[in-house]
């Protein structure tokens, strides 16, 4: 399986320590934050990734570089407009196959979870009947609403429901997700676009599935939170 990181983002919640360092070169601990998601993939068998840049872009491709020292084949795909989500993964589509699944992961994410069990799930990802696969987390404090409710289940895939109107609990959509290659087909090549509505249309065709992710999960998308990492880590000062 091939993996893809996104690591295109602007960084404007965590600025002004993203005014001169791309947000997946910040240091948590004794990595930067990329580190982590390569380190974990290698540990999985990946062997392909591809990382998307824009911000600071050439300062990701200087820093990780070919990724043999992670036993990786690394990939770059730059963007000289920044592309979203969709539009991103659209772009760097020539390096996947038509009837690929692939995992997608945030790279301003830090979870402690090895994905293992995620990954054996990929064959449920078939094009037809599912098109994404979600991992899901509870709702943390500054997402309480949610994004989805993972609904009736079939052992660890369940079926997700909007949750803007339900009265349960809904979950959100961790950054992490095993995708079929055909979801992006409507995506016009080099145009801005975002994730959501793909997974709203999967959503109203029954096509969308979640997962729960165990263990401790973060968006380390403000200083605050990035300090609770490095606390978590035992790296309480910091540092880039």
């Amino acid at each position: 399986m091939r993996a893809m990181i996104l690591a295109a983002g602007l960084g404007k919640r965590l600025r002004p320590l993203t005014d001169t360092t791309p947000k997946p070169l910040l240091r948590a601990g004794s990595k930067t934050l990329i580190e982590y998601h390569l380190e974990r993939l290698a540990r999985l068998g990946v062997r392909e990734v591809i990382v998307n840049t824009h911000w600071l872009g050439e300062q990701v491709s200087a820093a990780l570089g070919d990724g043999k020292r992670w036993g990786l084949s690394l990939r770059y795909s730059p963007e000289t407009t920044l592309l979203e989500t969709a539009g991103g993964i659209r772009h760097a589509q020539p390096w996947q196959n038509d009837d690929e699944v692939f995992l997608l992961v945030n790279g301003d994410v830090y979870f402690e979870h090895d994905l293992e069990d995620f990954l054996t799930l990929a064959d449920h990802v078939d094009g037809q009947r599912c098109n994404a696969l979600l991992a899901l987390v509870p709702n943390p404090e500054e997402h309480p609403a949610g994004d989805f409710v993972a609904a009736t289940g079939r052992g660890a895939v369940h079926v997700i429901e909007a949750s803007a109107t339900q009265q349960r609990p809904g979950q959100t959509y961790a950054g992490i997700a095993l995708l079929h290659a055909g979801l992006f087909d409507s995506v016009t090549p080099s145009k801005p676009a975002p994730l959501a509505p793909l997974l709203r249309a999967a959503l109203a065709r029954s096509t969308l599935f979640g997962w729960a992710l165990p263990g401790f999960w973060l968006d380390v998308g403000t200083p605050a939170r990035l300090a609770a990492l490095r606390q978590r880590l035992g790296d309480a000062t910091g540092g880039f």
